[in-house]
Parts: C-alpha cells; sequence; structure tokens
C-alpha cells in the first residue's frame, strides 16, 4: 500500500513539479498518483489546489512546496 498519495491532473505543470520532487523515493511503491479527473468528488475537492500531496494518515500538504518542505513532510508523517 501506498504511503503517501499525489492528486494531480494530467497537463498540470505544476504537478509535473510536484512529481520531479517525489521520484527520489526510497521504495518504488511508497507513492501512488492519483489523477483528479477520474472522480467528480476529487475534482470537486481539488481543481483548485493541485498538487495535493497526502499521507497515508491523511495528512495533506498542499502546493507550493519544495524538496526540503517535501523531506520534512515524510518525516512528520512516517
Amino acid at each position: 500500500m501506498a504511503k503517501w498519495i499525489l492528486y494531480h491532473t494530467d497537463g498540470c505543470h505544476l504537478c509535473e513539479q510536484a512529481h520531479a520532487l517525489l521520484t527520489p523515493l526510497p521504495d518504488d511503491d511508497s507513492l501512488q498518483l492519483i489523477d483528479i479527473m477520474s472522480d467528480e468528488t476529487l475534482i470537486s475537492k481539488y481543481q483548485t489546489s493541485i498538487p495535493v500531496l497526502e499521507s497515508e494518515r491523511g495528512q495533506q500538504f498542499f502546493w507550493p512546496f519544495t524538496a526540503q518542505d517535501v523531506r520534512q513532510f515524510f518525516t512528520q508523517t512516517e
């Protein structure tokens, strides 16, 4: 099961930037990408705030964030 979820959508340049920050994760299975366009509820919830990173505990981290911010978020939510 993924430890983190990145809510995104195709063609979102901010989402691409966020994903690039997350690629050095220690485990390939630790990140799940969810395209908000796949679900009306997700569209309603995140359409103006993507990208959003969520921990397995439901804590959310909203853009903008840096690589250092991501490392701190990972440390705080593990």
